[in-house]
């Protein structure tokens, strides 16, 4: 017999923790390999984490809701040794470790071989913290991301050489040596809003709703936008009334030929697509001492339900028909409400595409999706009387287009002129000119 330990996997390319949102096992269960344990939700995704072992469940170590970071234990599963050479070997392959190296990680000698998560490794070089001075308070002795926001809060940060480091006012910032790092500022704002609370009085009748993990990675990255992005943001008015007409006169026959929806949010995708060949400035990102300017346009689509939201991406949506482009937000919006979203499904976008027109908004300023560089709103479709060139009244379906920019990225004159280019492709949409295949 051996007792074999489960691990918070990594589901996706920048997530760093997870959060147990249900237990599909109990204590004395029998598992197969492959068998799913545990239901985890993270800010990209909600995945199962499957066993890696055969044999019964010994201990769940992680409750429901709890949250941890990538690498630490999650349960252990006592097994018959089958096959616990052999995924060990497989594990330590990609780690860059031998197995006899599990060994708990506060060691000053050996420092360098240590095992960390990426969150303990990330948020260590963030902040300058020497690891091998940190006494760890996970599973034997494993370092945890807690472990590192409660020492950051305190302001002891231990640094190479045995000394330790306090926070210096913005007012005495001095330049610093290559090998001590001074944590002036926290450079994510994320760390601090998760280690930080606020003191709020609760009355009778309050209610107290936890946060998930979902919520409290949504506020991280929001919060981290909005601090290190500049942002500016501007709109323009479309007449959408030749679109709508096209669109009401085709939506039941494509209903009924393909089987889901022909939304008018496919549409304008496919003219934000189309406009950001033209435009390719503002398919970029920032990338601290260079501007990256993205090759393929991904489109990142926000979906929401009851309590969080989701941004998962068309991929190359510039080589997509209307029609694949509807297929794809029916796809991924279903995805999103019934769980099953992938980490893949949520990588790569390089600009956001929201349809806060859904639920009524005819004005919004959205904040960016960090690290890209814009986001555009598309508000609701409305009856509107507008002054047309021969000096009559009408009443013509309008829309407005909203658009939030990272002013370190983007200027108002590129961007204006990119929102003109996608107001004038919408206003030409019609039956005459426009295929939805």
């Amino acid at each position: 017999m051996a007792i074999e330990q489960i691990k918070m996997p990594q589901l996706g390319e920048s997530v760093t923790e997870g959060t147990i949102s249900k237990w599909l096992v109990s204590v004395g269960d029998k598992v197969n390999k492959y068998d799913p344990l545990a239901e985890v939700m993270t800010d990209k995704v909600n995945a199962e984490v499957p066993s890696s072992f055969t044999g019964v469940i010994k201990e769940l170590i992680a409750a429901e809701g709890d949250t941890l970071a990538v690498g630490e234990v999650i349960c252990t599963i006592e097994t018959e040794g089958g096959d616990t050479q052999e995924t060990k070997a497989a594990e330590s392959q990609q780690e860059g470790t031998a197995p006899s190296e599990e060994k708990p990680v506060k060691s000053t000698s050996q420092g360098n071989k240590a095992r960390y998560s990426p969150a303990v490794l990330k948020l260590s070089q963030e902040h300058g913290i020497d690891l091998s001075q940190v006494t760890g308070t996970g599973a034997g002795g494993r370092i945890t991301r807690k472990d590192l926001l409660k020492i950051i809060e305190s302001g002891n940060i231990p640094v190479a050489g045995g000394q330790t480091s306090t926070p210096v006012q913005p007012a005495q910032e001095q330049p610093v040596e290559k090998e001590t790092v001074q944590p002036v500022k926290p450079s994510r704002p994320s760390e601090t809003a998760s280690a930080s609370s606020v003191n709020i009085p609760v009355a009778a009748g309050d209610v107290e709703i936890p946060v998930t993990g979902v919520r409290k990675a949504i506020a991280a990255n929001m919060l981290r936008s909005k601090h290190e992005a500049p942002h500016a943001w501007t709109m323009v008015e479309v007449d959408a009334t030749n679109l709508v007409e096209y669109r009401n006169s085709v939506k039941d026959e494509f209903k009924k030929k393909e089987g889901f929806n022909l939304t008018f949010f496919a549409f304008f995708v496919k003219a934000v697509a189309q406009a950001l060949k033209e435009f390719p400035q503002i398919n970029s990102m920032w990338a601290g001492d260079k501007i990256i300017q993205k090759k393929e346009i991904n489109i990142s689509i926000a979906v929401a339900t009851d309590d969080a939201l989701f941004v998962p991406v068309i991929k190359n949506a510039d080589e997509k028909t209307i029609k694949g482009i509807a297929r794809e937000i029916s796809e991924l919006a279903n995805k999103v409400r019934s769980g099953k979203l992938r980490p893949e499904d949520m990588q790569g976008g390089t600009i956001t595409v929201n349809n806060t027109g859904s639920f009524g908004s005819i004005q919004s300023m959205g904040i960016i999706n960090y690290p890209q560089a814009a986001i555009i709103q598309v508000e609701s479709i409305v009856k509107r009387p507008v002054v047309m060139n021969n000096g009559m009244i009408a009443v013509r379906d309008m829309v407005n287009l909203c658009m939030s920019l990272d002013h370190r990225v983007l200027d108002g004159l590129v961007c204006g002129r990119f929102l003109a280019r996608v107001k004038e492709i919408i206003e030409n949409m019609s039956k005459s000119n426009t295929s939805i295949y």
